[in-house]
This record gives structure tokens, sequence and C-alpha cells, in this order.
């Protein structure tokens, strides 16, 4: 397959291959946080992503960094013959949803391998049950988010334009804040840069602020998973100043109650095989996952 990459563009004019990735991705049957405008515009730089359009109505990501390999093809797979269209062997895909990796599977199964990339699953929500903590499976964190309902004199805001300096001077000293940032850290600071940055270039981005005594300490930034709207919204970035008991639980809750109670799902993408992460979006009580394989074409 002849592909011709080029570097990830945001949408300026109709047609242009910031417009086209978009409408791929409305009609890609399983969709993953990866794979929205937002993530791969905020981290193609830590990635080396780029994009290539082909002739059978599919947009194929590439990254490049720390070494290449593929990222899976958005767009209507059940309107391509993959039996007659594959990549050359030796080509390694990430980040698969497992319902691409199936049609893969079944068209050609003596080209296939799979593995399973467990630290890429997203981790899917009740929108409901997140925005309220009723039960006994959310006791403690409801009871922290009452906590800071009584402790503290707050307000929430819907993010608009106009606060985007604000969240920015606040992400800046939440990396402070950090004993000793990561280099994982960093880079996530990178890529909300970029997002925040960009946000009126950006389609459908939604999110929401936590203001304590008139002072910013919480912000959460999230996006329909396709630009026509569907029922799961996903959360890519999610910040909080730790001093204040219950916070990150209320900009969660009040978030989801106040500007994304349309939706039924929410997204609140991957663990990154990072044990105490893992822990964090369990104790959430996920009721289901995106998964994603690794594929080899042997």
């Amino acid at each position: 397959m002849e592909l011709n990459f080029a570097p990830i563009t945001l949408p300026e004019k109709p047609g242009d291959n910031g417009h086209r990735y978009l409408d791929l991705l409305a009609k890609t049957p399983s969709l993953a946080s990866d794979y929205s405008l937002s993530n791969i515009w905020g981290w193609c730089e830590h990635y080396g992503l780029e994009w290539a359009f082909c002739e059978k109505d599919l947009a194929w990501i590439r990254q490049t960094k720390p070494y290449t390999r593929y990222w899976a093809p958005v767009g209507d797979w059940y309107s391509i013959p993959w039996s007659d269209c594959c990549l050359e062997p030796g080509t390694e895909i990430t980040r698969v949803p497992e319902e691409l990796a199936g049609i893969w599977q079944k068209a050609r199964p003596d080209r296939i391998e799979l593995k399973e990339e467990r630290g890429a699953w997203d981790y899917v929500y009740l929108v409901e049950e997140l925005a309220t903590l009723k039960g006994n499976r959310f006791h403690k964190k409801k009871n922290h988010y009452n906590q800071f309902l009584k402790l503290y004199n707050w307000e929430y805001k819907s993010m608009q334009a106009s606060d985007i300096e604000a969240v920015l001077d606040m992400q800046e000293e939440w990396v402070k804040w950090q004993e000793d940032p990561s280099a994982s850290l960093t880079a996530e600071n990178k890529a909300i840069e970029r997002v925040l940055c960009n946000w009126e270039k950006l389609p459908n981005l939604i999110g929401g602020l936590i203001l304590i005594d008139g002072k910013l300490k919480a912000y959460t930034v999230g996006e329909p998973l396709s630009p026509r709207g569907n029922d799961m919204v996903v959360i890519h970035f999610e910040k909080a100043c730790t001093e204040y008991r219950g916070l990150y639980q209320a900009i969660n809750a009040m978030f989801l109650q106040n500007d994304a109670s349309r939706f039924k799902y929410v997204n609140r993408e991957q663990d990154l095989d990072d044990p105490g992460l893992r822990k964090a979006k369990e104790s959430y009580n996920p009721v289901d996952y995106v998964k994603k394989q690794i594929v080899y074409f042997k």
C-alpha cells in the first residue's frame, strides 16, 4: 500500500486535511481516545506523528518516535476489501481497536498475529454514575466530594476561550507542585499546552473549571469522540490542586453534571501499564473498556 505521510495539521478551511480527517473519524466504527484530533495534535511532537490519506478513504497515522510504528487507520473499516489490502510483512500496528483487529484476522488469518495491548485500553464509565457517585461502590469518593462541598468557597464554570490563559498558568503551577516531574509528565504538559493554545481551532472541545476563593484550582478538558457527537465523551486532561480535599472528585463530577450530562458514557483514556494509575481508574468502577491490540503483519 502506497502511503505518503505528512505533518498533522489543524482544520483551517473546508476540504483541507484537518476537515478530511474529521470526516473519516466520524465514519470509524469503534472510536478510541487515541484517534481524536485533539489527541493526535497534542501528542504529535512527542511521538513524531504524521498522517497519510489513501485512495481507499482511510487516514493512517504513523509514529516516528522513539521508533517507527503505525497506528490503526481511521475511516469506515467495513468498506475496505482487506483481503486485497495489506501492509508490508514485518509492519507493526499499535493501538488497534479490537473490532478492527477482528476484521483483519478474518480477512487475512495467514498474515495476522495479535498481541493484547492492555496498557492502551480505554476505561469507559457511565456518566450518571460518575456524576452522582451513588451507591456503596462510590462511598469513599462521595464522602470526599461532600467534604469538598462543605469545606470550601467554590464556584464551577464551563471553560471558555477567555479562560485559556488562566488555565495555562494553573497548569504551569501544577507541574511545579510535583516533587519530581517525570519525563511522561513533562511530555503531557507539552501536549496540554498544544491543545489549550489551539482551543478555538480544535472543534468540539469542552471543559470545566473550579475556582476556590476566586482562584482557579482545578480544570478538565474533554470532547465528544466524533465530530458529529455520539453517546460518549472523552476526558483528555484533568488537573487539580491536591491541598483541597475532594477537589479531584469534584471536578470530575461537576464537569459531567454541567457540561457532559447529554452523554451516556465517559471515556477516561488509558493507564499505560502504570500500576497506580490502573488502580485509580479501576476504583471508579468502569463498565467497559475500549480494548486494543498490537497487530503484526507476517
